[in-house]
């Protein structure tokens, strides 16, 4: 079972918890003919891709903001019960690396906010630079900036010196920012809780059938707590794709 930094009141599970699946990313026609249909228009391909898996993670977002209409389409093209995640803005993460970020947030918050306001959002993506060591202070001043701003926040950290329970205590108190656990042939992130809900980027090169049985254990141990987002790396083969698939698959059994 994941360990917590979060006491027993604060992690009490949502009513309907849910499994969310996807990739990062779906405009790949390179996934023709093993994930989409041969014929699959470049503009039919979210629609279809809702039908085969219930969330997506955006990265569109990491360069810039979207616009109003773009979110109303793509929220036009899945069901009520897909939920789309957003990474957050480079000049966030990677330009102000956290740094006095609160028009940026505010900015950010408000673009989402078609969005958010019929609840279509899984989590915003916080992906900080490998070079970026620990910074307590500075997390804790971003944390507090973004306080109140209804967004479910996942902070992916790739630098091993965040991996400490002091970082675990300083998410657990904002109370929607949980420690995003990624893992790539390079780093993997401790499997902690910090939030009530949970953020998976599963980013390895490659997967076996064990390895990806123990993945379905961990997002149904998870939804027990709360909802559970888990995202497969893009890439212009099919495999993040088709593993996506097959795990929501089996979790959904």
């Amino acid at each position: 079972m994941m360990g917590s930094a979060m006491s027993p009141s604060s992690m009490r599970a949502r009513a309907g918890n849910s499994i969310y699946v996807g990739t990062s990313g779906w405009a790949y026609a390179s996934w023709k003919p093993d994930f989409y249909p041969p014929k699959t228009a470049a503009k039919k391909m979210l629609a279809y891709y809702s039908t085969q898996l219930n969330s997506v993670e955006v990265n569109y977002t990491f360069r810039q903001l979207p616009t109003a209409s773009m979110l109303a389409g793509w929220m036009s093209e899945t069901p009520e019960s897909f939920r789309f995640s957003f990474k957050a803005p480079q000049r966030i993460t990677h330009q102000l690396r956290l740094d006095h970020c609160g028009e940026a947030l505010a900015a950010l918050r408000s673009a989402l906010e078609p969005m958010i306001a019929r609840d279509r959002t899984g989590v915003v993506l916080f992906q900080l630079p490998p070079n970026f060591k620990i910074d307590l202070e500075r997390l804790g001043a971003f944390l507090a900036d973004a306080s109140g701003a209804g967004m479910r926040m996942a902070f992916e950290f790739r630098h091993s010196s965040w991996f400490t329970e002091a970082t675990y205590t300083l998410l657990a108190q904002q109370g929607e920012a949980a420690l995003c656990i990624a893992e790539s042939d390079d780093l993997v992130t401790p499997r902690r809780r910090t939030a009530p809900f949970t953020c998976y980027r599963l980013r390895k090169s490659s997967y076996s059938t064990a390895e990806l049985e123990d993945r379905r254990q961990w997002l149904s141990e998870d939804a027990r707590e709360g909802d559970v987002f888990a995202y497969f790396m893009h890439e212009e083969a099919p495999d993040g794709a088709l593993r996506a698939r097959d795990l929501l698959v089996r979790v959904s059994a």
